[in-house]
């Protein structure tokens, strides 16, 4: 709970320094920057997109900042994390998650830290409605599992931190179902996480994966983007069997600096655990 409240003082602080400092928003439309998926990356609940966080054009900077919650049926999962986008080039993030697994053992959390790094190499998923070619970017998330040695290692996985690496397509097509605006992304990783990272990484002679993930929305209106997402993962773990993500969410941005997120996800098998399902919800800031 502290770590939640300390997350919460940080993300309204952020906040306070938008309202402060109204010179330094960044010029770009609402959803140009995306929101904060689950690890910290600009794109949506589950997928990293090709979009560079934050609302600075390519002569400014931005930034952002997100906490969210996911609420399944044996587990719940807190994540806070910030971004910066320099340019609208280049975007650094840090993420911190904390996983409640009392299910599986009184008192246990697990968890695991992400600093990533995206680059957009070329296109502009908004801004070139008349080029076919997406806007595509390239990142790394370096995550670190905690407490490795209490639960991943004792399960088979073969280490406690690792590098995920992806390349991300974005483009958004105008008018597309009855007039409105459609976004559409797809992203491959290259990863060992088990469940996310939560787990650690890989097992004993099992190598890296390419995994899919997509994402579909389309604008309801200037203010409401429904959509859904798909999340492959590898299955390395033979004490676990471990299946896909997806979700449905619908996101409202009563202002171009801030998002509320809603979901429902199915996460799959968890830790032995029958497919769990529940609510998600993601508060984004951003300038």
């Amino acid at each position: 709970m502290a770590e939640l409240i300390r997350s919460a003082i940080a993300l309204a602080s952020l906040g306070l320094m938008m309202a402060a400092m109204p010179a330094l928003a960044g010029d770009r439309l609402a959803w140009t920057g995306a929101v904060a998926q689950v690890e910290g990356s600009a794109g949506g609940g589950l997928v990293p997109w090709a979009l560079i966080g934050g609302l600075g054009t390519d002569e400014q900077f931005g930034a952002s900042g997100f906490l969210s919650y996911t609420s399944t049926q044996n587990f719940s999962l807190r994540t806070a994390g910030i971004s910066f986008g320099i340019e609208n080039r280049a975007e650094v993030s840090f993420a911190r998650q904390r996983f409640d697994a009392g299910s599986v053992m009184p008192g246990l959390t697990l968890g695991q830290d992400i600093a990533a790094i995206k680059v957009r190499l070329l296109g502009d998923a908004i801004f070139a409605p008349d080029q076919l070619l997406p806007q595509i970017a390239v990142g790394a998330q370096w995550k670190r599992t905690l407490n490795f040695a209490q639960v991943p290692r004792a399960v088979g996985a073969m280490r406690g931190e690792d590098v995920d690496l992806y390349i991300a397509a974005t483009k958004m097509y105008f008018d597309v179902i009855e007039g409105r605006n459609v976004i559409l992304d797809a992203t491959l990783r290259r990863t060992r996480a088990n469940q996310f990272g939560l787990l650690g990484f890989g097992e004993d002679g099992r190598g890296y994966s390419f995994v899919p993930e997509f994402s579909a929305a389309v604008f309801l209106n200037d203010e409401l983007l429904l959509g859904a997402e798909y999340r492959d993962k590898p299955n390395n773990l033979a004490a676990f069997r471990e299946n896909s993500a997806e979700d449905v969410f619908l996101g409202w941005t009563p202002s171009k600096n801030v998002t509320l997120i809603g979901a429902w996800a199915d996460l799959g098998s968890i830790a032995g655990k029958p497919p769990q399902r529940g609510l998600y919800v993601s508060l984004w800031l951003g300038i």
